[in-house]
């Protein structure tokens, strides 16, 4: 009987691409990983590494170093390799540095006859994503970017610690760029099926401490909160990748905030922006349009401006 083997690469073996492989592998999701570094010595010492966690998982991942030109038989190739800002900057500063090395990896893949799916998590992410769409000439479905999906996950976690409760109780979504101009479409956030907004109107005593202002703040800055304190962030955000690949191989269907190049959903065009989507075998199967109220509209065209702005620059 015939298998498929499913075939993962990873661009970039620093903190996050190996925080993705460590989640994959313990996760069982592919059946290989190639760990691609410009540092090809770093590449080899994650693959090795890697690949001794076999002994104590439930199911072997072959992991191994590789080019960027070896990528043509890979179903899923994860970018993670950019500029990271220094302190003071933001994602948008590294905006010209992170266009350099996109353009020169992504050419690079691209030569190899890769026929995949991306997926990406270097920033800023949303125009970085826009950008390999471009470059790749792949249809918009099979170009995704991480997006908002580890903010979502923060937001919900923020919640869980008001509320007393498992995260995954609490939906919702912050929306819009990954990154200063990002919001939380409260209308839309629930705990067990119930609108947010409804149980803070119904127990105003009880939950009076709730600020959601401060929430939707804590979770726009967690990850520079992490950031500032040891260099970078790995684990939630190789999670998040894992994940997105997770729902891609097995075509589960998943809905997840995601950097989604937009065709007229939301009222936008030509635009890479956090938005929940039904991720699956195909990609982004689906960008599901929330109805946003007018204040949320607002941000939403706000962000996708700055967004924007930044993919002209990128492009030129």
């Amino acid at each position: 009987m015939g298998k498929t083997t499913r075939k993962v690469a990873i661009v970039g073996a620093g903190m996050v691409g190996a925080g993705c492989a460590y989640s994959m592998i313990n996760q069982s999701i592919c059946d290989e990983i190639m760990m691609i570094d410009r540092n090809y010595e770093q590449a080899v010492a994650q693959a090795l590494d890697l690949s001794h966690c076999m002994d104590f998982t439930s199911t072997r991942t072959k992991v191994y170093a590789g080019q960027l030109e070896d990528c043509k038989n890979m179903d899923v190739v994860i970018l993670t390799a950019g500029a990271n800002p220094k302190p003071g900057q933001n994602r948008l500063d590294v905006l010209e540095d992170a266009g350099k090395i996109t353009r020169g990896i992504v050419t690079r893949i691209m030569a190899g006859g890769f026929d995949g799916i991306f997926v990406v998590a270097a920033n800023p992410v949303d125009i970085v994503t826009y950008m390999i769409r471009e470059l790749s000439g792949f249809p918009r479905h099979r170009v995704i970017g991480t997006g908002t999906s580890i903010d979502s996950s923060r937001l919900k976690t923020l919640l869980s610690e008001v509320f007393s409760l498992d995260p995954r109780s609490v939906h919702g979504y912050a929306l819009g760029e990954h990154g200063e101009s990002q919001f939380v479409a409260w209308s839309h956030v629930s705990i067990g099926g119930k609108p947010l907004l409804h149980i803070l109107e119904q127990h105003k005593e009880r939950f009076k401490h709730v600020d959601l202002e401060e929430i939707s703040q804590k979770t726009k800055d967690a990850g520079w909160e992490i950031f500032l304190r040891k260099g970078n962030t790995q684990f939630g955000i190789g999670n998040a990748l894992a994940y997105i690949t997770r729902s891609i191989l097995n075509d589960e269907h998943k809905i997840i905030a995601v950097s989604a190049i937009l065709d007229g959903e939301y009222g936008q065009k030509d635009v890479c922006v956090g938005v929940p989507a039904i991720i699956g075998s195909g990609g982004i199967e689906e960008v599901v349009e929330l109805h946003l109220n007018e204040e949320e509209q607002e941000k939403f065209a706000e962000s996708c401006a700055i967004i924007k702005a930044g993919i002209v620059r990128i492009l030129q």
